[in-house]
This record gives C-alpha cells, sequence and structure tokens, in this order.
C-alpha cells in the first residue's frame, strides 16, 4: 500500500469520524436549544401547538413571573452557592484523605474498612431512621447544615479516589518518608498535586450532586429564606395552576399563569450556571474518571 493511499485513508476516516461526531453533537445540542425557546414561547402557542423551534410570538411571561419576587430567587441562588462551595470543599477534602488511606498498604484494617464502605452501597438505613437522627440527636431541623452533611462522603467516590491513587508510584511515598514527612505533609504536598484530575473529577460529580440539591431541603428546611434553588424551582412548579406563594407576597393571576413555559424557565435558571463548570474540568474528568475506573 502507497504512502498516498495511506494518507488518503486517513483523511477519509477522519472525514467520517468529523460528521458523525457533528451529527451527535448536534442531536444532543438539540434538547438544550428547545429548551431555552420555548422558555420564551407564549403560554397559548405551546398548548394549541406544541414546542418548537421557531415560535411565532416570544414572551418574557415566564421570567416575569420568576423574578416577581427577586429577593427571593438572590436568596435561593446564595444558599445553592454557599452549600455547593461548602459540601465540594469539604466533601473533597475527607474522600480524598480516606481515599488515600485506604490506599496505604501499612494501614492493617484498609480491608475492614473498605467492606463496611461497600456494604453502604447495597443497604441503607432508610427514610425513617436517617431523619430520626438528623433531626432529633443531630439537632439539623431547619438547618442548612442538613443539605450539607449527607452528601459529604460517597463510597464510590472514596473507591474511586482510592483507585486513582494506586496509578502513583510507591517510590514517592519511599521518598517522602525518607525526608522525614509525616502522613499528613505526604498526602497535603505529594498526593493531592498529582490527584488533580481525579479530585477534579470527584469535585464535578460532588458539586452537581450539591447544585441539584432539593429533596433534603424539603424533609429539614422550613425557613423560604433557607431554601436551596432548586426546592425554590420545585416549589414554584408544584404550586403553578394555584395561587403562588401567597406567604412571600407573591400575587398571580392564575387565569393567565404561563405554567408550560415556566417548567423551561426553570430549567434554564437552574442548569445555566452551572454547566459554566464543564469547561473548566473537562481536560481533568476524563482522565481522572478513567484511571480511577480502570486501576484494581
Amino acid at each position: 500500500m502507497t504512502t498516498s493511499k495511506i494518507k488518503k485513508d486517513g483523511l477519509v476516516f477522519k472525514a467520517i469520524a468529523y460528521i458523525t461526531t457533528g451529527i451527535f453533537a448536534l442531536l444532543c445540542l438539540f434538547p438544550f436549544v428547545l429548551l431555552i425557546i420555548s422558555s420564551f414561547m407564549d403560554e397559548q402557542e405551546i398548548i394549541t401547538e406544541g414546542f418548537k423551534l421557531i415560535p411565532k410570538h416570544v414572551s418574557l411571561s415566564a421570567y416575569q413571573f420568576l423574578f416577581q419576587n427577586p429577593t427571593t430567587m438572590i436568596q435561593s441562588y446564595g444558599v445553592t452557592i454557599f452549600i455547593t462551595v461548602a459540601g465540594t470543599v469539604g466533601g473533597l477534602a475527607i474522600m480524598s484523605m480516606a481515599g488515600y488511606v485506604l490506599n496505604r498498604k501499612d494501614f492493617r484494617y484498609r480491608g475492614g474498612f473498605s467492606f463496611f464502605m461497600y456494604f453502604t452501597t447495597l443497604f441503607s438505613g432508610g427514610l425513617v431512621p436517617t431523619y430520626i437522627l438528623m433531626v432529633k440527636y443531630l439537632g439539623m431541623k431547619d438547618n442548612i447544615l442538613a443539605m450539607v452533611i449527607p452528601g459529604l462522603c460517597s463510597a464510590w467516590s472514596i473507591f474511586l479516589m482510592r483507585n486513582f491513587l494506586k496509578s502513583i508510584p510507591d517510590s514517592l511515598y519511599e521518598a517522602a518518608i525518607v525526608d522525614g514527612a509525616g502522613d499528613f505533609r505526604i498526602y497535603w504536598q505529594v498526593i493531592l498535586p498529582v490527584a488533580v484530575p481525579s479530585l477534579a473529577t470527584v469535585g464535578l460529580f460532588t458539586a452537581l450532586g450539591y447544585w441539584n440539591e432539593w429533596y433534603n431541603a424539603m424533609l429539614y428546611i422550613q425557613t423560604p429564606a433557607k431554601w436551596p434553588l432548586q426546592y425554590f424551582l420545585k416549589r414554584i412548579v408544584d404550586q403553578a395552576n394555584i395561587q403562588i406563594l401567597v406567604a412571600q407576597g407573591i400575587q398571580v393571576d392564575t387565569n393567565n399563569l404561563p405554567s408550560e413555559s415556566i417548567k423551561m424557565a426553570t430549567a434554564v435558571m437552574s442548569i445555566g450556571p452551572i454547566i459554566l463548570l464543564y469547561p473548566f474540568a473537562q481536560r481533568y474528568f476524563v482522565a481522572g474518571l478513567t484511571i480511577g475506573s480502570v486501576k484494581g
């Protein structure tokens, strides 16, 4: 086979690969574009003609409704940002330290601890014991920390961290010990700089979990000022056909309520900020996920 033939086949393969990837990218992008456009559609047009890419009329009624009480919206954003940052930073600290300890061969009980962590992925205590623990024993009723503490530790993420750390040569640990470094100094100055891909992967999953938090808010949070964004938007959608949030002073004409476009607008409001996080973590995300999942 001549060199020109090989180059020609390579170009054809690249062209097919790029075209196929482009088509799949457009298919993935289509629902997102439809979501944004539908949030600006007129309610009557949605009811009569359904969702479409080119609406006849553009309406801001859904966003006007959402921002009738901007103070509560801003408060919910602030709560969500707080629990996302605090939970992600705290969770990364706990899970990275756990993964580091479980990877240390000189830790005698790492097999037992690994079993107990794995056991939690198969069985859980259930809703009632968890609620009793959080409310009666930890006193977390109507406390913002009730949305932070349950997500601080994930067995799957700990194993991902541990498996990634297995790829680090033992000579790195041994050199640090010879230089007189203690366990915490090895973890802080040697392990963490090397484990950035794994930290980015676990951090992205953790941040997404906290950003989408609403269930624990429904269970434990009573004060509207402490509602996270997702729970606040959920209440709006759930009550889109009745008098909305009367307790917060929002007066709504239910006869002209844009209930369908509100659902789209709330989705845009919730996914907009967090989707900007992925491009910064993308280059670490693939490396951390693949290395952490392949290593035994």
